[in-house]
């Protein structure tokens, strides 16, 4: 699936002052990455729900200049988890594959994302995201809606990449690799973050 290291970025204008929101860890925020089916016998898979268990971030947010905020996450590819299907040995099974195949952990140990706001409307913000995986990095649009309290910030976004646009093949099970893992993943962000003092 995909290493990761997330920076999550609202970026806002030239303002000289600022807010600086700090990632809550899970539970609070939650990191997930979606799989398909595909292949031949794709009918006899499973989708994946993979989840981050250790990751950070920080967002800065200048209230005047929406447009130089910024957004950073990084995520520990060793922690990402599959949650799906509910038999233990396939998880683990998946997860080991997941981490050595298909993310080589050892050399890329974090996914990361980082953003700037473009634009905004009413309470969604529109970023132009860079997102890293495996040593490959790709810009990817995201739409983001926030909220904005006195002490925090709560966000969440869902967007699509492709596998292979950053290097990596899916995953391939079964028998001769007619099981396989679709090339396009769906990521999903709910962040809380907490304004530093």
């Amino acid at each position: 699936m995909l290493s990761v290291l997330l920076s999550f970025c609202v970026l806002q204008g030239a303002s000289r002052d600022s807010v600086v929101y700090d990632l809550a860890p899970a539970p609070l925020t939650q990191f997930e990455v979606l799989t398909g089916k595909a292949g031949l016998l794709g009918f006899a898979g499973h989708t994946h729900v993979i989840r981050a268990r250790s990751f950070s971030g920080r967002i800065v947010w200048y209230p005047d200049q929406p447009p130089a905020s910024h957004v950073t996450i990084s995520v520990v590819t060793e922690s990402l988890e599959v949650m799906t299907p509910p038999d233990t040995a396939e998880m683990r099974k998946v997860t080991a594959a997941m981490r050595e195949e298909v993310l080589d952990v050892a050399h890329y140990p974090e996914l990361t994302l980082t953003a700037r706001v473009v634009d905004r409307t009413g309470d969604t913000l529109g970023l132009q995201a860079v997102l890293t995986i495996r040593g490959q990095t790709r810009e990817v649009p995201v739409a983001v809606r926030a909220i904005l309290g006195p002490d925090t910030l709560r966000a969440s976004t869902t967007f699509a990449i492709k596998q292979t646009d950053f290097g990596i093949r899916p995953y391939r099970g079964g028998p001769g690799g007619t099981v396989r893992v679709a090339d396009r993943v769906t990521f999903t962000i709910e962040a809380v973050a907490v304004r530093r003092r």
